[in-house]
């Protein structure tokens, strides 16, 4: 029985997250669909990752396996055209060694998360990136994000929905940049770890947009963080900014060899 890694892409607006659920549309499922018309008892693709409802992704990663052996690159065109206009297309597909989980061998995975300030509304690009009026201090915004880098109980960041055992968990990365944007200033936070915890990026973008604005101080960062309580934390950004941009292993599939 081959085992496929997918590659897969989407535009978060019109689902109710990645995980399937009765009677909702949700990327798994739509892919669970597709497949099954391929092979109507496929068990369905599993993810590296739940995303929210309104979350994007640009480099999810899954794997399904099938009874039938078909080309990587036909089974690509056959989701896809499955998949047409629903806002899902796999990007990439591989044959993958049979210890290969999505979830379960990811050594790391990356988020985007995409902010303008501009005052004119957005046109082209709306309901991609979250939109505020007013601008943003990079250097605050990024002396603020170092208290944030490393290993810290996250308890403040985290929902109070959450699942995860723990709250502790290490941050490899958060960087942040700022790019022209048509009248605007386009700033996209660059978050990368092993695990993330529920709301846990969308948590950061919010307490760093305040440091930005002015209303908080960087050294309030740290405050916060060392509150363990999510009382103490900023708003919560809204989900349609934050992509999924990659998913890192210690061998990837979609490396041609």
């Amino acid at each position: 029985m081959p085992r496929y890694a997918l590659k897969i892409e989407y535009d978060g607006a019109p689902f109710c997250g990645w995980q399937k659920q009765i009677d909702l549309q949700t990327v798994q499922g739509t892919i669970n669909q597709a497949l099954q018309m391929l092979e109507p008892n496929c068990e369905g693709v599993h993810g590296a990752g739940r995303t929210d409802t309104g979350v994007h992704a640009t480099g999810q990663v899954g794997h399904v396996d099938l009874k039938k052996n078909i080309a990587p690159e036909r089974l690509l065109e056959a989701l896809n055209f499955y998949m047409r206009n629903q806002g899902v297309a796999v990007v990439d597909c591989a044959l993958a060694p049979d210890d290969f989980h999505a979830r379960f061998s990811a050594i790391e995975r990356q988020y985007t998360f995409r902010l303008l300030s501009r005052r004119a509304p957005m046109t082209f690009d709306k309901g991609t990136m979250w939109q505020v009026k007013h601008g943003l201090n990079l250097a605050a915004m990024q002396e603020g994000a170092l208290h944030l880098v490393g290993q810290h109980d996250f308890t403040t960041f985290r929902s109070t929905v959450c699942q995860a055992l723990s709250p502790i968990k290490t941050l490899d990365e958060l960087r942040i940049e700022q790019l022209s944007y048509r009248g605007g200033v386009e700033t996209r936070f660059h978050i990368r770890a092993r695990s993330f915890l529920h709301n846990q990026v969308r948590s950061f973008v919010g307490t760093l947009e305040r440091v930005g604005a002015g209303s908080w101080k960087p050294a309030q960062v740290k405050t916060v963080l060392d509150a363990k309580s999510r009382a103490a934390c900023g708003p919560v950004s809204p989900p349609h900014g934050l992509y999924l941009s990659a998913v890192r292993y210690p061998l990837s599939p979609f490396e041609k060899v």
